[in-house]
């Protein structure tokens, strides 16, 4: 009898998973994949994300793999440049962008450490079910036979496809249709640092350096050019570079090497889905998905996982019932995860409203806004903060806007 099993051991189970096991709680983790094993991925890691992996002693470790740092943003949205870097984050001044097979394999290991037990290539095939309320899993080690394991509460950390989420019958809700597709690979002989870059005619493309002296290319354009994008992969990649940033795609064209294959990524719609229940909670993509074009999926992945095993320690330490934690957990999650949420999907439409084209055009006249605004983009800054009408005020003064062009809120 376990305290905790968590399906699912890469981001938001691994964190959730060593946390409970370093408390003293009994713990299982399965997983479909074995470790080290990639996954589809931004790579992206913002500085609160970072933070946690710092409390966690894990920070270091990411960094002696090679992980390069980055301490400039180059953000432009429509022809508006932000440039420069947030500030530090509990005295974080870099990103990092690892691979999954180098990220993935150190959570695994830590949670491991902790007391974690871990299975691999573990599929889980039903959930148990006692009196309304889930009371443990069932599946396969690989080929062999079906086992069962029972525990308090069980956690679905398994990505959009979740099987614990499809079993419990967890709707979504705040459905937020998905505009976009993404390519990407990887390329040597570039030396670009961090570029995000969304051009006109509905296309963005974004770049950074991870682990083995490459970086990472990505391309993102909305869905109804996906038919023509998939007659020619490789020419229709380029041209996005081409249309947004013409220099950068003849360098790419002339100094980039392509290491790995393109990689598509139809992502589904932007949800929230019920995450708690009887016995269970889901937390990842498994609870709450958004377009990956601000790259907040492994960061809110690391903050909810550690929020989550707050409320599970709560319940088990007897501070609180574990119905009443886990509807705590959704409910914080829910508020916090807000802000980012809208400015995810406003921005994944790869167009600029009225609304955001006057704030981001003030905001970049200055310095200390672009400073501030790129801390929310961080989560060292509040979104509701920085977008506030008196806080818009003094942007739009500081900027000389013209009163007849301020606008204060989205249409």
């Amino acid at each position: 009898m376990f305290d905790v099993i968590v399906v699912g051991a890469r981001c938001a189970g691994s964190p959730v998973a060593m946390l409970l096991a370093r408390r003293g709680h009994r713990v299982l983790m399965v997983d479909r994949s074995s470790f080290p094993s990639d996954a589809v991925s931004t790579h992206y890691i913002h500085q609160a994300g970072l933070s946690r992996l710092q409390a966690w002693g894990l920070l270091d470790e990411v960094i002696d793999a090679k992980t390069p740092a980055i301490r400039k943003m180059n953000y432009v949205n429509h022809g508006i440049p932000l440039t420069g870097f947030a500030d530090p984050i509990d005295g974080i001044d870099a990103v990092y962008c690892p691979r999954r097979v180098v990220l993935d394999e150190i959570l695994v290991n830590a949670a491991r450490r902790a007391g974690v037990e871990v299975l691999e290539q573990f599929t889980v095939s039903d959930l148990v079910f006692s009196e309304g309320r889930v009371v443990g899993i069932r599946g396969r080690e690989g080929d062999g036979p079906e086992q069962e394991f029972r525990s308090t509460v069980v956690v679905g950390a398994d990505g959009f496809h979740s099987t614990v989420a499809r079993k419990v019958g967890a709707e979504l809700y705040n459905v937020r249709p998905a505009a976009g597709f993404t390519y990407y690979s990887y390329y040597s002989g570039l030396d670009w640092g961090l570029h995000h870059k969304t051009g006109f005619h509905e296309q963005w493309f974004g770049t950074w350096p991870t682990n083995g002296d490459v970086n990472m290319v990505a391309v993102i354009c909305t869905r109804r050019q996906l038919k023509e994008f998939r007659q020619d992969p490789e020419a229709r990649f380029l041209a996005v570079f081409d249309d947004v940033e013409p220099e950068m795609g003849a360098q790419l064209r002339e100094q980039g090497r392509r290491e790995e294959p393109l990689r598509p990524m139809r992502y589904p719609d932007n949800y929230y889905r019920r995450s708690h229940g009887p016995g269970w909670a889901l937390v990842g993509d498994a609870g709450y998905h958004k377009d990956p074009i601000t790259g907040w999926g492994m960061t809110d992945a690391f903050l909810h996982g550690e929020l989550l095993a707050d409320r599970i320690h709560e319940a088990l330490s007897g501070e609180r019932t574990m119905d009443d934690a886990l509807a705590d957990y959704v409910k914080v999650r829910d508020e916090e995860s807000a802000p980012v949420y809208d400015y995810t999907t406003a921005m994944a439409e790869l167009t600029l409203d009225p609304y955001l084209e006057a704030v981001l055009g003030a905001i970049s006249t200055s310095q200390e806004w672009t400073t501030k605004m790129l801390g929310m983009i961080a989560g060292g800054v509040e979104g509701h903060e920085l977008f506030a009408p008196d806080n818009l005020e003094r942007i739009y003064d500081d900027a000389g806007v013209p009163e007849h062009k301020r606008i204060y809120e989205p249409s």
